[in-house]
């Protein structure tokens, strides 16, 4: 984070943020700009009624300052040319992906601390919100936000002789009997027995039972878990860390099947799949 002995920024110099995040899923922004229109920073939630580019993801939620998409954080004074906002963690923001603005102005990324998230237990009962500050593509600041109640955290992934046994941690249902794993592509649910003690649970995926019929072409087999037969499905993904896309960073090995590669997989928005090639 900035302080009162950094530099102020030249005149011109697009606005700027360091920021920290916090293990009960707070951010604090520190921003380093020459002059602010307006005293706030403002989040607009991609897709949203405030926002210019689609995202997909569940709808917007209520936001204290702000439109449901558009969360606006009052500036104080952080030393020279610095200014400072804070995201608390118990402000709800909508899941999906989140622009930083000062003005019209967008806001490029400084340093991230995100040593808190790193193998982050949250205490929420019922399930998670996760929060993980990232640079875009083109340059500028974003907040990846995932709201999941229940939620299904994917942990240790065991690949074995045509199988992969996914381990993780339940917030807000616990397995009991019945408990199912389902492998959805569009219509298509196959089930597999899942179970687990506690907040734990763990099933195995044949990829023999996925492949049929042929595999002529790559399917996204998307991973659900149904913690007991009167339960409604939950997601499995992985977003209790500082990774805000694992799509290209976690990649398994693949198993050739007769006619087949299969192997798991994260999406961009950190869902885990089972992905199959021809």
């Amino acid at each position: 984070m900035s302080d009162a002995t950094d530099p102020a920024p030249a005149p011109g110099t697009p606005p700027r943020a360091d920021c920290v995040a916090d293990s009960a899923g707070g951010i604090t922004f520190d921003i380093a700009v020459v002059d602010a229109a307006e005293p706030v920073l403002v989040l607009r939630r991609r897709g949203g009624s405030a926002g210019p580019a689609p995202s997909g993801g569940p709808g917007p939620g209520p936001v204290p300052g702000g439109a449901p998409d558009e969360a606006r954080l009052p500036l104080t004074p952080a030393g020279a040319g610095h200014l400072r906002a804070v995201l608390p963690g118990t402000v709800q923001l909508a899941e999906g992906r989140w622009d930083a603005y000062l003005g019209d102005r967008a806001v490029e990324p400084g340093v991230r601390d995100l040593r808190a998230l790193v193998d982050r237990v949250p205490d929420e009962r019922d399930g998670v919100r996760a929060r993980v500050p990232y640079p875009t593509a083109d340059g500028r600041l974003a907040v990846r936000s995932w709201v999941r109640r229940p939620h299904a955290e994917a942990g240790d992934i065991v690949l074995g002789e045509g199988v992969c046994t996914v381990e993780g941690t339940l917030y807000g249902a616990r397995c009991a009997a019945g408990a199912v794993a389902e492998a959805r592509l569009g219509g298509t649910v196959h089930r597999v027995p899942a179970g687990g003690e506690g907040g734990a649970f763990a099933f195995t995926v044949p990829y023999d039972l996925l492949a049929e019929p042929p595999v002529t072409s790559e399917q996204l087999w998307e991973l659900w878990l149904r913690p007991d037969a009167g339960a409604e499905p939950v997601r499995v993904a992985r977003v209790l860390d500082d990774v805000w896309d694992r799509k290209n960073v976690f990649v398994y090995p693949a198993h050739r099947g007769e006619g087949y590669g299969a192997a798991p997989c994260y999406t961009a928005d950190n869902d885990l799949c089972v992905r199959l090639t021809p």
